[in-house]
């Protein structure tokens, strides 16, 4: 195997987390370009790892945490590691190390750039990319939210850790409409397939439906709300795992407008 920088030549790769493949991520819009354009003037760094075929097979995607979607100081976040798990494509590459070769290598990495530790997140169930995987490779837990936990590795002792940005106020209901608050990063192509599906759904409603959107992409508004990806129909956070569908979205909002007697 062998662990490569991103270069252009793979960024269309990269855009698609390696899902080229797949119909729904051609419903993910350009939000994981606009943040990767943003992004890597302020440091942002990718990896790719290829496994013995030459196959691009995982991907790592970091930056320094002043730029992330958590508080932190002087260390790099970890906003996914991602190796291709999937039948479909280029098949299962799960379970042969190459999550490892990328780790080691980005931690290398970061101390190389004098950073004082490495941050990052993982779920506490036994699914995709787990916090538990993290503390097997020598991290610490360090703070939770929910199912995600914040995990970290320090390379100096006076390290501050970081924390969980918190919500910090609400979008306000529309008065003479249903209000559809959405808060982008970009960095993650299930919120931004999410994001596009509410914004297509919206469009077909402009006379009872207000669509706002707010680009967390800029830090000041992420910390102005305490959010980075989420969404809100009126003043009520709805909250999905993986991306729901165009269907069920549709579903929701029939419900919100009924409620608000808008329909």
């Amino acid at each position: 195997m062998k662990v490569i920088d991103l270069t252009p030549e793979h960024e269309q790769l990269y855009f698609v987390c390696l899902e080229e493949w797949s119909d729904e991520m051609k419903e993910a819009g350009n939000q994981k370009q606009l943040w990767f354009n943003d992004m890597k003037e302020k440091g942002l760094r990718v990896k790719l790892v290829l496994n013995d075929e030459g196959v691009i097979a995982g991907m790592i995607q970091y930056l320094p945490v002043e730029y992330s979607i958590i508080e932190g100081k002087d260390l790099y976040f970890i906003c996914c590691i991602w190796v291709h798990g999937h039948k479909a494509g280029r098949g299962d590459l799960s379970g042969k190390g190459l999550g490892t070769a990328l780790l080691e290598a980005t931690e290398a990495d970061v101390q190389s750039l004098g950073a004082k530790g490495i941050v990052a997140w993982g779920l506490e169930m036994p699914f995709w990319m787990t916090a538990a995987w993290y503390i097997k490779h020598g991290y610490e837990k360090i703070d939770s939210d929910g199912m995600a936990a914040l995990v970290w590795k320090t390379y100096a002792d006076d390290a501050v850790p970081p924390k969980w940005i918190k919500p910090k106020k609400t979008p306000t209901p529309g008065e003479n409409k249903l209000k559809i608050s959405v808060f982008v990063n970009g960095w993650c192509l299930d919120q931004n397939i999410t994001y596009e599906r509410i914004k297509r759904l919206a469009a077909k409603y402009p006379n009872t439906v207000l669509f706002e959107e707010y680009n967390t992409r800029d830090k000041a508004v992420m910390e102005e709300w305490g959010l980075s990806d989420a969404f809100y129909f009126d003043s009520e956070p709805v909250e999905f795992g993986p991306p729901p569908t165009y269907k069920l979205l549709k579903e929701i909002l029939r419900k919100k407008l009924t409620e608000r007697k808008l329909l």
